[in-house]
This record gives structure tokens, C-alpha cells and sequence, in this order.
């Protein structure tokens, strides 16, 4: 048997130690990416542009999907609130979630076919309640009051778009209650 010199030991040891530090090097661009890719889908869904809020909802593990599909149940919810979905309001959500990246064939497009089909139960709502409180405590008074302009601000057009003088203007008592229900959320 041959023995392993000092040299070879020390060669192995060099190795082994600049493969750790090169995988730590590709799991650091790794994540870099994954972070700017995530980033850059909650900008395209979420339409805003707050650098700071986008940074924080990625370090809250959020991604393109989840937004857009949080942006969805306060939508669902106040069109379902007379107990059916008129024409406008479903065509206004559907454009909506197309503008999210929402796209035909997509999980979650057909998610919300399901929902505009069949009204989900309360749970959903109850659950986008809890989760927007959580998220609300984490984000600052601005980007906390950004995120809720955007989704009080879609779900107030849904309302809109199925009443009142050719589709616009009136909403009714049970869309007025969820759209306090929704900013009520976002309330600390």
C-alpha cells in the first residue's frame, strides 16, 4: 500500500475547501436570481413599482402566483355578495387576472374559473383575512397602505362595474359591507 504524503493531503484539503467555497459562491448567484426573478414577477402582478415593498414581500416568501391569487379572493368575494356574479363583474375579473399574469390553462386561472362558477366558501375570505393581517404587520405604513390601494381599489371597480347608469356608479349594501370587510383587513 502506497501512503498519502503530506502534499496529496494538503492538495485534497485545498480542494475540498475551494469546491465548498465555489458551491457557496453558485448557491449565493443562485438565490441573487431567484430573488430577482421573484421580484420581477410581483412587479409585473402586483403592478407596483416600490422597490422597498417588493424587497419585503420577496423576504416574506411571496411570490408572482401568490399575489396575484391574493388579489383574486376580495374580488371573488365582492362579486359574489348579491349572490351571483353578474357578466361585467366576471369580465372585469377575468381582465384582471389576465393583467396579473393569470393566464388561460394556468393553475390559477382555473382556480378562478371554479370560483366564478361556484362561490367558494367563507373560509377562503377568512383565510385571506388572516393572511393580509399577517402581512400587514409586517410591512411599514406605506407599503402596507400601496398593497391596499391595490386590492380595495380592484375590488371597489368590480363592485362598480355591475351597477348604476350603463354598468357604473351604483354598489350595492352587501358589496358595500365586503369592501369594508376588505380594508378592515389591512387595518394593525
Amino acid at each position: 500500500m502506497s501512503e498519502v504524503t503530506l502534499e496529496e493531503r494538503g492538495r485534497a484539503l485545498e480542494n475540498q475547501f475551494y469546491e465548498k467555497e465555489n458551491q457557496e459562491k453558485l448557491a449565493a448567484m443562485k438565490h441573487k436570481l431567484d430573488v430577482k426573478t421573484s421580484k420581477d414577477e410581483l412587479r409585473k402582478v402586483s403592478g407596483m413599482s416600490d422597490d422597498a415593498v417588493l424587497d419585503q414581500l420577496v423576504a416574506l416568501g411571496l411570490r408572482g402566483n401568490t399575489i396575484a391569487a391574493l388579489s383574486l379572493v376580495p374580488l371573488i368575494q365582492v362579486a359574489w355578495a348579491d349572490g351571483s356574479i353578474q357578466d361585467n363583474e366576471r369580465t372585469a375579473i377575468l381582465q384582471g387576472a389576465h393583467g396579473k399574469g393569470l393566464e388561460e390553462g394556468s393553475d390559477g386561472y382555473e382556480l378562478l374559473q371554479a370560483w366564478l362558477k361556484h362561490k367558494p366558501g367563507d373560509e377562503l375570505f377568512t383565510a385571506w383575512e388572516a393572511y393580509i393581517k399577517a402581512l400587514a404587520s409586517q410591512l411599514n405604513d406605506e407599503q402596507n397602505r400601496l398593497l391596499r390601494n391595490q386590492i380595495v381599489g380592484f375590488a371597489k371597480m368590480v363592485a362598480t362595474s355591475a351597477g348604476g347608469i350603463l354598468g357604473f356608479g351604483k354598489v350595492s349594501s352587501s358589496e358595500e359591507k365586503v369592501l369594508h370587510r376588505i380594508e378592515a383587513a389591512f387595518h394593525r
